[in-house]
């Protein structure tokens, strides 16, 4: 015997836990001291992993028992038996017959009579497969246990950041007050028009902590053991903006693992994403989220200047259908900032400039604000049918009678099918004649695809005029926020404003014009106005 160390390594996993207590650490560490003692293998120290799989080999403990062997610290490596060293055969082979003869160390698998000193064990290779399939069919029986859930509607994962479980439900989320604060925030600073980096950056400063350090703060582990406590990462922000789960929905089968030895998550295709609405209280409205994703697609890079300008990528030229670009700098006065388009900056001869001053149809837009959200406030009604498109609102009346006409038409859909059974099983049965069944078989058929077509044709006319009644009512809800506007600010125009369409200038008057049109969410509205600015200018100067 040397003074070499005796590795008794002791492995267990959350599916090693299910077979009771044979498996536990401790039994485990009981059973390798006593086998030591017993034979008298003495400096024995514990290798220990608890809650690892043996498909990986990426396990604290076992990687600390490696750099000693690799030292030449181990003369003897101990394991209860051999599906406790690993369950990849290929892998626990190779360590077994050849990494640890290579650094003369001796391996023991208690339970499997295996021992590398006195002779070789033509049955080991067999058992290394078998806890191979095992660890195998055990991967199979997880996922599909947690397909059956993800497909129920139940979350697949834990609480995300700003939810905790319920104390009365593990499987229910529930908001947590203090990070759900915060989460509301980032939302509010995106429709504000502000990045991911940007954002970041605003609650750094504020001293607001990270979801790692605010989850270690409640006691709680959230996996991510290697991020930055004290400073947000933009990444971070990224994927909070993204998760329909902060709109009150479940959503399942994002990623994947590759296989049962490979853990590397993949993300899977949205198509193959699983979405349950409304499964939990929301900590932002739909509206909120919406907003936010169509702003996302739409991103802009960060500027120098720390002030967001409302107008930064709404405004559109009317000619040639690209954005127009904010012209802004330290030199240029606030009456000198303006918009121009984008095309025109890259080749003046494919569009004119579309050139128009900020400052004026910061006016403009102003004024059409004010006097929509006084309209729709006084006038709500007459608001909804002005918004709804001529030829819903013209049938909206009929909506009610267009379901009832719907669901007979199913009805009868249905009936016919059992008439077609019943006209077949009389014409087999010699009921009626080929001729008969013939006519009678040709009517129904032709019956049944007019209703078909008529069905579909319902159909989609009771879905645009329910969206379109949703869209008004969603538009009409922000628009009640605001009772009079005097400061244009990201978020209002990102709220209550699609687009904005800037044609080119009108000289035809002797000075100079421009016709601005407002292009409101949810395509309610459309309004026209007329950027004068020698009026402006005048305006101005007589204040």
């Amino acid at each position: 015997m040397t003074d070499k160390i005796t590795a008794l390594y002791c492995r267990l996993s959350q599916d090693d836990m299910l077979q009771g207590e044979s498996n536990s650490i401790t039994n485990q560490k009981a059973i390798l001291k006593k086998y030591a003692e017993d034979n008298g293998f003495s400096n024995h120290v514990f290798y220990v992993d608890d809650g690892v799989s043996g498909t990986t080999f990426e396990r604290e403990g076992f990687k600390s028992m490696m750099t000693d062997v690799e030292a030449g610290k181990v003369g003897i490596v101990i394991t209860k038996d051999l599906s406790r060293l690993g369950r990849d055969y290929l892998k626990t082979g190779e360590l077994i017959e050849m990494t640890f003869p290579d650094y003369d160390v001796r391996y023991i698998a208690i339970n499997d009579g295996v021992d590398t000193l006195k002779s070789e064990n033509e049955l080991m290779a067999f058992k290394n497969i078998f806890n191979d399939w095992y660890a195998r069919d055990t991967s199979k029986k997880i996922r599909a246990v947690l397909k059956a859930k993800g497909q129920s509607g139940k979350h697949l994962s834990n609480p995300i950041y700003g939810y905790k479980h319920s104390e009365t439900d593990k499987n229910l989320w529930v908001i947590d007050d203090e990070a759900a604060e915060v989460v509301r925030k980032i939302f509010r600073l995106c429709i504000g028009g502000y990045g991911p980096t940007q954002i970041a950056r605003i609650l750094t400063e504020q001293g607001i902590p990270t979801p790692t350090a605010y989850a270690l703060s409640q006691g709680r582990d959230n996996g991510h053991r290697n991020a930055k406590l004290h400073r947000w990462d933009n990444k971070t922000i990224a994927q909070i903006l993204e998760k329909a789960e902060y709109a009150g929905h479940t959503v399942n089968f994002r990623t994947h693992v590759k296989s049962y030895k490979n853990k590397k998550r993949v993300n899977n295709p949205k198509d193959e994403w699983l979405i349950f609405e409304n499964t939990h209280e929301p900590i932002v409205t739909q509206q909120e989220f919406d907003l936010v994703q169509e702003l996302r697609r739409n991103k802009r890079r960060p500027t120098k200047h720390e002030e967001i300008n409302p107008f930064s990528g709404i405004c559109y030229c009317a000619d040639c259908g690209k954005k127009m670009y904010l012209c802004r700098a330290t030199s240029l006065t606030d009456e000198q900032e303006h918009l121009k388009c984008s095309t025109y900056s890259s080749d003046k001869n494919a569009c004119s400039a579309h050139y128009i001053r900020t400052i004026v149809l910061k006016e403009i837009v102003l004024g059409e604000l004010n006097k929509i959200v006084s309209f729709v406030k006084e006038n709500e009604d007459e608001f909804v049918r002005a918004a709804m498109d001529n030829s819903v609102q013209k049938q909206s009346s009929e909506l009610a009678k267009c379901k009832k006409k719907l669901k007979e038409a199913e009805k009868r859909i249905a009936e016919l099918d059992r008439l077609f059974t019943r006209l077949y099983e009389d014409n087999v049965s010699d009921k009626i004649s080929d001729e008969r069944f013939s006519v009678m078989s040709a009517g129904y058929e032709d019956e049944q695809k007019k209703l078909r077509a008529s069905v579909g044709e319902l159909t989609a006319f009771i879905e645009t005029a329910e969206q379109k009644s949703a869209d008004v009512t969603a538009f009409i809800q922000v628009v009640q926020k605001y009772e009079h506007i005097t400061e244009l600010t990201p978020e209002i125009m990102h709220e209550l404003i699609e687009k904005i369409v800037v044609h080119a200038p009108n000289k035809s008057s002797g000075h100079r014009t421009q016709q601005v049109e407002i292009h409101y969410r949810f395509n309610v509205a459309v309004t026209t106005a007329v950027a004068d600015s020698k009026k402006y200018d005048k305006k101005r100067k007589a204040a």
